[in-house]
């Protein structure tokens, strides 16, 4: 069984900073749970540009609101109690005004290590 809380995770190696998300990721492929879950804070004042070519994920917002724009598609509203789930690996554009608090399911979970590409991609990474 695994346990944690977020305060474990909070200002160590899993509390990954980007200039406008930061990921405190709860689950990685080590835990060996087939999935990574991650509670991402989606920064104020914010847009980014994200494509999970090789993920699929899903989202779930719990605080603030946003909205996510498919790349030559439709946009939706993101507020509390939204889902969303990217499996068609939709290029999209994330935004927010206020910010916005989500938790994030990957598959295949990532490791950790993965950071976006010019074009938004987590590389597939192995430990």
């Amino acid at each position: 069984m695994i346990v944690k809380h977020l305060d474990d995770v909070v200002k160590t190696e899993d509390d990954i900073q980007a200039e406008t998300w930061n990921s405190r990721r709860l689950l990685l492929k080590k835990d060996g749970m087939g999935f990574s879950m991650h509670d991402t804070v989606i920064k104020p004042g914010t847009e980014t540009l994200i494509w999970y070519r090789n993920h699929v994920e899903a989202v779930y917002c719990i605080e603030g609101q946003g909205e996510i724009e498919v790349i030559g598609g439709k946009t939706y509203p993101i507020v509390p109690g939204t889902l969303y789930a990217l499996d068609g690996h939709e290029k999209h554009m994330l935004r927010t005004e206020i910010g916005m608090r989500m938790v994030c399911v990957f598959n295949p979970p990532i490791t950790g290590n993965e950071v976006h590409d010019k074009d938004g991609v987590y590389p597939l990474v192995e430990e």
